[in-house]
């Protein structure tokens, strides 16, 4: 509430720091214990052949349309979320990002050691209530307490540092987009401050009582249909970046259509992320957000070509070149690296303790 961004900042590092080491010590210890990664791949191997109808060791053929569209859907909607767009955008320049995101593919590759430990769960002939049950009972069977205890924190905070890193970037788009333009245009950048803060905490009490008060299966069902929504923004946010050809009413018409599209398509399949397309008497599964997305392009597509011959104004476009280009926060310590000028904003009080 206090410390904005860097809370959730530091915290990561903690994060990152602790799920490292839990996989570290996963990966040394409880092969061992299972005798050896054979042992593993044998006992996942003996269970496919035991269930051939409800588990595989790899990705049937039926799956790989679903698996491919869901990477492609997954992918671009990475890039549209708030709470992702809040950490790029918060940085203080371009370098900055460069730096970082070369470093990202890590996460893949831990998240991918963290799936194996479901072969691990198997081998150690873990009987879970539900899949999501596995890691943990896993956890608790094979390591010490004090460890399992150290393990468990790990998942809790990398559960949480996403979840207030969300409430911010949520709390932004509020208080920029809806309180200072419809409610307070003149609100100074404290009241936007505190505004946002507010927001933030009551999203995060909002988000706590939907998950401690409502059945687990809604939380599930929102975040398939947050994923589906969110991709729905390609054409606008994503392509918008690289081009104005689209009409801005095609974009707005091209988003309700996908939007109803994939929501309708979605609860229809009992809130399910595939769908069966049928193309040529072939059934082609296929991820739900990604022909949602299609539908919207085409349509946005089409009604742009409709809109223009017809010609109805596009309206006209008020961004300029400059608001494309990065504009770092200035800092005192850099300008003394460079040997630039201080700022005749900053208070001469302040340059006197830095000198």
């Amino acid at each position: 509430y206090f410390s904005g961004l860097r809370a959730p900042a530091m915290l990561a590092i903690v994060k990152d720091i602790m799920i490292l080491v839990v996989v570290l010590v996963t990966f040394i210890t409880i092969p061992a214990q299972l005798g050896g990664f054979d042992h593993i791949f044998a006992a996942v191997h003996q269970k496919a052949l035991q269930h051939p109808l409800t588990f595989h060791e790899t990705l049937s053929p039926s799956q790989y349309s679903s698996y491919a569209t869901l990477v492609v859907g997954s992918t671009l909607a990475l890039f549209l979320y708030p709470h992702n767009l809040t950490g790029v955008l918060s940085t203080n320049s371009g370098k900055g990002i460069k730096r970082i995101i070369p470093l990202l593919p890590i996460y893949s590759i831990v998240l991918g050691l963290i799936a194996f430990c479901g072969y691990m769960a198997i081998a150690a002939h873990i009987q879970p209530q539900s899949a999501d049950q596995a890691l943990p009972a896993l956890f608790a069977k094979m390591f010490p307490e004090w460890f399992a205890g150290f393990a468990f924190a790990a998942l809790a905070i990398g559960a949480l540092v996403p979840a207030a890193i969300m409430s911010i970037g949520a709390a932004n788009l509020f208080t920029r987009n809806i309180y200072r333009i419809y409610f307070r245009p003149s609100c100074k950048e404290r009241e936007e401050s505190d505004v946002a803060k507010i927001t933030s905490l009551l999203i995060k009490v909002g988000a706590f009582a939907f998950v401690a008060l409502l059945p687990k299966t809604f939380s599930i069902n929102l975040q398939l249909l947050g994923g589906l929504w969110i991709l729905q923004t390609v054409p606008a946010v994503f392509l918008g970046l690289y081009t104005i050809w689209f009409h801005r009413s095609a974009l707005l018409i091209g988003w309700l259509v996908g939007m109803v599209v994939g929501t309708w398509i979605s609860v229809s399949q009992g809130f399910a992320s595939v769908y069966p397309l049928a193309l040529g008497g072939i059934a082609f599964p296929c991820y739900i957000g990604l022909i949602a997305l299609i539908t919207n392009l085409l349509t946005s597509g089409i009604l742009t070509l409709v809109f223009d011959a017809v010609g109805i104004a596009r309206g006209q476009d008020v961004t300029t070149p400059q608001d494309f280009e990065a504009q770092p926060t200035f800092s005192l310590r850099t300008a003394l690296r460079s040997a630039r000028p201080v700022p005749e904003e900053v208070p001469q009080t302040l340059q006197r303790s830095l000198f």
